[in-house]
């Protein structure tokens, strides 16, 4: 299938390891080019160096400073479309948390994203075509264990995605949320961790445990899941719009996952 991207200009937060990695070089595989964002420069780099499709830019995305480098990279140029995604907040157990860490929650799961959707929308309005994809959690659909602050600042991300997408249903931008379940990237590595230490037991046990919780048995590829994104991003995802897709490996059991 000609998912139509050749020439098309995206840009990717986290574009440096795990579900952003998987989807810039899926982009890259299909001619696209890329504007990747992350905050290590020696990652960004060596990713730079695999493909000449590939910008880069060396900064925290939930920030504005870099927010506004991602503008002035931006220029004039059509953007086709914008992955959403970044690291999630610590994990921990409600009565570990603080104020303060909830206040951080927001600022580092809901916030930079509405700052970031409400700069480059109105570019993609005036286009008339646009592809918006954030990266949240299975946690949108049921919550994961240990992990209260992604679980309650995901949800708000949910509700605003949702209700824009009903507002600028007629613009010819689209606006979906893709929920990973368990997939093996770092965030899985240090939940694995945070719940071995709580728990008293091996990590080993710990994924064997989460394996168990979906319906395949396995940890899930950031490949795969990145294919669904590219879709997403694509002309082929025309009539699909503020959607939140759980790739979960049948993690969720309810009806509605």
């Amino acid at each position: 299938m000609n998912l139509q991207l050749k020439d098309k200009l995206f840009l990717v937060g986290g574009a440096t390891s795990g579900f952003g990695k998987a989807i810039t070089e899926l982009l890259v595989a299909e001619q696209a080019n890329v504007i990747a964002v992350a905050r290590t420069k020696k990652k960004l780099v060596t990713l730079q160096n695999s493909s000449p499709h590939i910008e880069i830019i060396c900064g925290d995305i939930s920030e504005e400073s870099t927010l506004n480098i991602i503008l002035e990279t931006l220029g004039s140029r059509i953007l086709t479309g914008a992955v959403i995604n970044s690291g999630g907040p610590p994990a921990m157990p409600v009565m570990e948390t603080k104020l303060s860490d909830w206040d951080e929650a927001y600022k580092t799961v809901v916030r930079w994203k509405i700052a970031l959707t409400q700069a480059l929308l109105p570019r993609m309005i005036t286009n008339g075509y646009g592809r918006f994809v954030y990266i949240e959690s299975v946690s949108t659909k049921q919550p994961v264990e240990n992990l209260v602050l992604s679980n309650a600042m995901r949800l708000a991300v949910t509700g605003y995605v949702k209700t824009l997408s009903q507002e600028i249903g007629t613009s010819g931008v689209t606006l979906n949320i893709l929920g990973p379940g368990y997939h093996a990237t770092q965030r899985m590595e240090d939940l694995f961790a945070k719940n071995s230490e709580l728990k008293g037991v091996s990590e080993k046990e710990i994924r064997a445990t989460f394996e168990s919780q979906t319906a395949m048995g396995a940890i899930g590829n950031p490949k795969d899941f990145a294919s669904l994104a590219l879709w997403l991003l694509s002309p082929m995802s025309n009539y699909i719009t503020g959607q939140t897709i759980t790739v979960d490996g049948g993690l969720v059991k309810g009806i509605m996952g």
